[in-house]
């Protein structure tokens, strides 16, 4: 039986701070990893709606959503954390978002799966903290100066 294959919209926050990024440390068993918080978007919401439910299951902290930075695609079968058993089409909005409240990292009552922990990472540590996706790296340092498009098509 061929596989159903799968279109997903994905909202992920861009929370900067004091030359630091907010991350969620992974570890699917093959390593660790990091990437921002955000996820899916269901059926009857918008990109803002889910941006919001998605922080705050993930860290447990509510945003204030501003613009939107950057629009990627990404099919999973093709870079290095996909799962066997999934092929997905994902278009993924990155949106610069700030925390309302004072914050302390720690995850929220819905963590991802393989969510170990809500760390701060320097923007010029993004390699070392092995940050997904690969294409914002060295776009997300220089957020003020880039001249990198909107649109980022297909990338890690």
């Amino acid at each position: 039986m061929k596989k159903k294959r799968k279109l997903r919209n994905s909202v992920k926050a861009v929370i900067i701070d004091d030359g630091k990024i907010l991350l969620l440390q992974k570890d699917n068993g093959k390593g660790g990893y990091t990437v921002l918080p955000g996820g899916g978007q269901e059926f009857g919401e918008t990109l803002h709606q889910a941006l919001k439910r998605e922080v705050f299951e993930e860290i447990g902290a509510k945003i204030k959503i501003g613009k939107l930075l950057h629009i990627r695609e990404y099919f999973s079968e093709k870079h290095d954390y996909a799962l066997e058993d999934r092929e997905i089409h994902q278009v993924e909005f990155f949106f610069k978002c700030k925390l309302v409240e004072a914050y302390k990292p720690k995850n929220g009552h819905f963590p991802d799966p393989h969510q170990k922990e809500v760390v701060w990472v320097s923007l010029d540590k993004l390699d070392e903290a092995n940050f997904y996706p690969t294409a914002l790296r060295k776009i997300l340092p220089d957020l003020k100066h880039n001249d990198a498009p909107i649109y980022l098509g297909e990338c890690n």
